[in-house]
């Protein structure tokens, strides 16, 4: 449908004419790819041959309105098909402008507030073509599940508050409204009222469980005024959203993420009539991302009910994450996508899907790469989010400086989860600076942390992170002259997270022999063992999730690789003796990916048959401590068996006068001739 009347007069006039639609029918004749460019009626310079030779895709004249006056162009480049709009303002026109004409429908990028409306327009052109290479990028589709909700709705709050929402949507939900008591309960009975504590709350949109304490109920039968029912403890009921009108503490952690639950202030009656008319618009089937895959496999959050990592369980904002066994499990439904938890994990258990991780490693190099290919030289990263980000680069763009030519933006689905591996990626693919502009809801717990650990590996302090509330703010904090990049070849970032982290530290710090040190509760480091304290039990091998920690079936030895460790803190819980501490850091070297020795001992030789076992120190201890001491081995027989291995300890016991394995003699064989004779004797 077309927005308005004057898009429908222009679209009207050149289809009116007398020129045919362009159909479908004509698709195999059209063209590849083509950049469609328009200057904004001269508002930005815009040089299509320079374009043209850096991305690589043939590039039109340079329009100058193509979304007004020359709207009749803009139809016949669509037409053409394969076409490429730079302009994301007017992206709704150009939309409806293909469907009149039956046309294939274009592509769109916006290269006008992120480059052309700039104090430093005339030197964006390499950062147009890194945003023109990395649009076209090939990105897989989503992963969707369905969420249905009837429009079950509960509300909650005061009932001066609760009871005028329950009017506007009670032809459109089926309402109930829970109150904390009432006098006179209302006689409309287009909507239920019940009174009760809500005691629990949990769910998303479309199925909500409650439990609610002294629940009572209405009884419409009767004359005069309605009864409520006896109240009764230990209700429950289901609905699929939720209207908390209440003013108080919300019902669930991180609100604004939880789908179908609305809240709002009672006092504020913009907010309540905004709430109740998102209310009305939640009835029907929703499609959901899944943000997130799982490899359970390599969850390292507990080993033999010993917890280890819980770093995804504690960052969670909307309680999503669970244990389930010795991995943990992801809800959907109640994900919000933050990335928090993708950023923390230090296993990859947990990797963002929405899109998937590795796309966010082929932007930025193609970013950076095409930016090099352009002519540019240093070039500087701004990660920011769609809504909030993106709408301070539009003003500081429209009413402001802009951003300057070697500032590239990067919009980015989740925040929180551009952790320490993108860092270090953005630097070692040859990015001078990274920014990251927080919005107001960005949780900065995850951003920090992940900063710190980005600038302990990287040294330099490359990476800044933007709390601006200003569009000419953000512009100022921006413009300046660029360092040089860290690197002088730029890293081909492929593999894991954790893969691309260490290959970018490799290419940060290339003379770093030393191992570098982390902060607290970084995913790499080394174990320390005290020797004097270690047993050799091996408990801690068995528990190690990654299998960093391992032994040699030969002789009594404990291994360790670095590169495998996941500082999980599993092996220093299990360790009977707490001989095991952590000690973040970062090896860059190759001894990391090598099995080193971190404690061994001489095996103690079977006094019977000279093979080895166990651990010489440990088996003269327990000989000191019981030999001769203990009842079971008062005697110096039974003492020796403490030094015996295990076949040599079972013959000696059975061979020994008290052998433990003797019994009574045996019963005779019964034959078919002992029941014979028994008969005969009867």
């Amino acid at each position: 449908m077309i927005r308005n009347c004057f898009t429908a007069r222009r679209i009207g006039e050149y289809v009116d004419k007398g020129i045919a639609p362009y159909n479908r029918g004509k698709q195999g004749e059209n063209m590849a790819n083509r950049l469609i460019l328009c200057d904004c009626s001269g508002s930005q310079p815009i040089d299509s041959k320079a374009l043209e030779g850096a991305c690589g895709l043939p590039c039109s004249r340079v329009y100058t309105a193509l979304c007004t006056t020359q709207i009749g162009e803009a139809a016949k480049e669509i037409a053409k098909g394969g076409a490429i709009i730079a302009c994301l303002q007017e992206r709704a026109i150009f939309e409806e402008l293909a469907n009149e004409i039956q046309a294939e429908m274009p592509a769109f990028i916006d290269i006008r507030d992120r480059a052309g409306w700039s104090d430093e327009a005339p030197k964006s052109t390499p950062k147009m073509a890194a945003l023109i290479a990395e649009s076209l990028l090939e990105k897989p589709a989503e992963k969707l599940f369905d969420i249905t909700s009837e429009g079950r709705c509960l509300i909650l709050g005061p009932a001066e508050t609760t009871l005028p929402a329950a009017e506007q949507l009670a032809d459109i939900l089926a309402v109930t409204i829970l109150l904390e008591g009432v006098e006179d309960a209302p006689v409309d009975r287009r909507f239920d009222l019940v009174t009760g504590r809500l005691k629990t709350a949990t769910g998303t949109l479309g199925n909500f469980h409650l439990k609610i304490n002294t629940l009572q109920q209405l009884d419409p039968t009767g004359r005069g005024q309605f009864r409520m029912t006896p109240p009764r403890d230990g209700a429950e009921t289901e609905c699929d959203i939720i209207l908390d009108l209440r003013g108080e503490t919300p019902l669930f952690p991180a609100p604004n993420k939880r789908d179908g639950y609305l809240r709002a202030d009672p006092r504020n009656p913009a907010a309540v009539a905004k709430a109740v008319f998102e209310a009305s618009q939640m009835v029907g089937t929703f499609e959901k991302p899944f943000y997130l895959k799982t490899e359970s496999h390599l969850c390292a959050h507990s080993r033999a009910e010993i917890t280890g990592c819980s770093k995804c369980l504690d960052i969670c904002p909307t309680g999503a994450i669970f244990p389930d066994g010795e991995h943990v499990t992801v809800d959907p439904a109640i994900c919000g996508g933050c990335g928090s938890c993708v950023a923390l994990c230090p296993s990859g258990a947990l990797t963002y899907d929405a899109p998937p991780t590795d796309l966010a490693f082929k932007r930025l190099q193609t970013l950076a790469d095409a930016y090099r290919n352009a002519g540019g030289k240093s070039p500087r990263l701004l990660v920011h989010d769609g809504e909030y980000g993106g709408e301070m680069i539009s003003l500081a763009a429209r009413f402001g400086r802009g951003l300057p030519a070697d500032v590239i933006p990067l919009e980015v689905p989740a925040l929180s989860g551009f952790g320490h591996a993108e860092m270090l990626a953005a630097l070692a693919c040859g990015f001078s600076e990274i920014s990251i502009l927080m919005t107001p809801n960005t949780d900065p717990e995850t951003l920090i942390r992940e900063q710190a650990l980005a600038l302990a590996i990287a040294v330099e302090p490359r990476v800044t992170l933007l709390d601006l509330a200003d569009p000419d703010a953000l512009s100022e904090a921006l413009y300046g002259t660029a360092p040089a990049p860290l690197v002088g070849a730029p890293i081909l970032p492929l593999g894991s997270r954790r893969q691309i982290a260490r290959l970018s530290a490799a290419a940060l710090q290339p003379d770093t022999d030393a191992p570098i040190p982390l902060p607290e509760h970084a995913p790499y480091g080394a174990v320390v063992v005290d020797t004097d304290a270690c047993t050799l039990c091996l408990s801690c091998v068995s528990q190690c999730p990654t299998g960093a920690l391992g032994d040699n079936p030969d002789k009594p030895q404990l291994r360790f690789q670095e590169d495998a460790c996941l500082q999980c803190g599993l092996c220093t819980r299990v360790c009977p003796e707490k001989a095991i501490t952590l000690n973040p850091q970062f090896n860059l070297s190759d001894q990391a990916f090598t099995q080193t020795v971190v404690h061994e001992e001489d095996p103690f030789e079977c006094i019977s048959c000279g093979k080895p076992f166990g651990v010489k120190s440990t088996i003269e201890k327990v000989m000191e401590k019981l030999a001769g001491k203990h009842p079971m081995f008062a005697t110096t027989a039974a003492g020796k068996l403490i030094q015996m291995c295990d076949n040599c300890r079972i013959e000696a016991q059975y061979h020994s006068e008290n052998n433990p394995f003797q019994g009574g003699e045996r019963p005779r064989v019964v034959t078919t001739e002992d029941y014979f004779s028994k008969r005969k004797d009867h």
